[in-house]
């Protein structure tokens, strides 16, 4: 079985989420794993796992991010990790893949279905054969229990409850 493990150096996870109903505002986590074993070259008959350390989301503004990991949020004390386990991976054509799985964060776990792109496989200078992928997805937060908000003067709210998210992900065969 091949195991492939990810090159931090070349992967990200970044979000997105509206803001007042009129702007968005950008997001990522600077401190995840994520783990792949597979009995080939791509996802096919594979397990994917992500690990993230809620504690690491990083907006580019300190106070949104104090907020963030605070109990109106992720709690990052109580909850230091976001986790992902996949339970099935279905291949949609030559590149694309659907990834079915169990996304917990803080103590509530739900069935979610994230988009995976193929973005192939080469060796680098040192020899080292990777593979890339793109995942794409969105979740309701309100439903991993990420409720706060306030209501604005024009009827909306103050943060949509859609977050929606891409992962640029490099893996390194182990």
């Amino acid at each position: 079985m091949a195991q492939w493990t990810l090159d931090t150096a070349h992967s990200e996870i970044e979000f997105k989420v509206k803001h007042m109903m009129i702007s968005t505002v950008k997001g990522s986590f600077q401190d995840f794993g994520v783990t792949v074993d597979n009995a080939s070259d791509k996802l096919d008959n594979g397990q994917v796992v992500v690990d993230i350390k809620t504690e690491s989301i990083n907006t580019k503004n300190e106070q949104r991010d104090q907020h963030l990991k605070s109990g109106d949020f992720f709690d990052a004390s109580s909850f230091p990790e976001i986790k992902f386990v996949s339970t099935g991976i279905t291949k949609e054509d030559d590149d694309e893949y659907k990834i079915s799985g169990d996304l917990t964060i803080k103590d509530v776990t739900k069935p979610v279905t994230f988009k995976a792109e193929f973005g192939g496989i080469g060796k680098d200078p040192w020899g080292n054969q990777k593979a890339g992928y793109t995942v794409t997805g969105k979740i309701n937060r309100s439903e991993f229990g990420l409720t706060w908000n306030a209501t604005l003067e024009t009827g909306g709210v103050m943060v949509s409850d859609d977050v929606k998210f891409q992962a640029d992900l490099q893996f390194v065969l182990a």
